[in-house]
């Protein structure tokens, strides 16, 4: 079949359906059953029968609003490609500021020790051990679901010769979580969930990424309150803290870090939209805080 015809129906398909890139989107799919990149399209004059097929599945699973990624089984994110399906939250791209700030934080310290909670895919903490060979990275997840692609990744940066990560179940409001690092931690990072409870989201997100990894409470902070005392409890004096947050939570964690007392340097930051994406702070000294 004719890969410019085939491209063309499921774009077209695929926008009726509201979906945010239709194009990009078939080319992706179209890519992926033919086990082409992209770009490798543009060499693809004929799709044969049997592949076409597979193309039509995943693009009506697409019309569906299945999340691309879980019909590729792959997710980039920054310098790797990690996999994801059902169980995982989804890494963004938004959240790769995030691990550029941290890695701005980590220049300079040859073996720092970093914890990740509540890691999901592994996003951050495997490319933060990718970037920063010497770091020494934990990576906390809770859901049993989840940590499974965990393991899944942390064992293929392993293989591919990235210093390991240790993955560890355990909730990171839990005061018992890895008490053998208290005070010796140089950075936390966290992509908490932080939706607020009855939120509108789209349905990629609603019917497909884990409750685990989107609900906060009333105002999609209650699992950062408990995160703080983690944070607070494993770092050392001077240590960074980085949280991502919703768009509109860019004034209420920042208070909500200052009110919970011992840290200073708090800032928010913005995504390369623009839009209020992750908190920063410093551990303060003992009797110490505040900005």
């Amino acid at each position: 079949m004719n890969r410019s015809t085939l491209l063309a129906d499921a774009a077209r398909l695929l926008a009726e359906a509201g979906v945010a890139s239709p194009r990009v989107d078939a080319e992706l799919l179209l890519a992926h059953v033919t086990g082409r990149t992209r770009s490798g399209l543009l060499t693809l004059d004929a799709v044969d029968e049997p592949a076409a097929r597979r193309f039509a599945v995943l693009v009506d699973q697409r019309v569906d609003r299945v999340p691309l990624q879980h019909l590729t089984g792959r997710a980039a994110f920054r310098h790797l490609e990690l996999a994801v399906g059902p169980g995982v939250f989804v890494p963004r791209p938004e959240t790769e500021q995030l691990v550029e700030w941290a890695l701005a934080r980590l220049a300079g310290v040859p073996e720092p020790v970093v914890v990740d909670l509540g890691t999901g895919s592994g996003a951050i903490a495997l490319s933060l051990a990718h970037e920063h060979p010497g770091a020494r990275v934990t990576a906390v997840e809770r859901d049993p679901d989840a940590i499974e692609w965990t393991r899944v990744n942390a064992a293929a940066r392993a293989a591919a010769g990235d210093r390991p990560v240790e993955v560890v179940a355990g909730d990171m409001t839990d005061p018992r979580l890895l008490r053998s690092l208290d005070g010796g931690v140089d950075l936390v990072v966290s992509n908490p969930p932080y939706v607020p409870d009855g939120a509108r989201l789209p349905r990629e997100v609603a019917d497909h990424d884990p409750p685990l990894a989107l609900w906060g409470g009333p105002d999609g902070l209650d699992v950062v309150r408990g995160l703080l005392g983690t944070a607070a409890r494993l770092l050392r004096t001077g240590g960074a803290l980085g949280i991502e947050h919703a768009d509109q939570q860019g004034t209420a964690l920042p208070a909500l870090v200052r009110a919970h007392g011992g840290w200073d340097d708090v800032a928010d930051h913005p995504d390369l939209a623009g839009r209020p994406r992750f908190t920063t702070a410093r551990r303060a000294a003992a009797g110490a805080g505040g900005d």
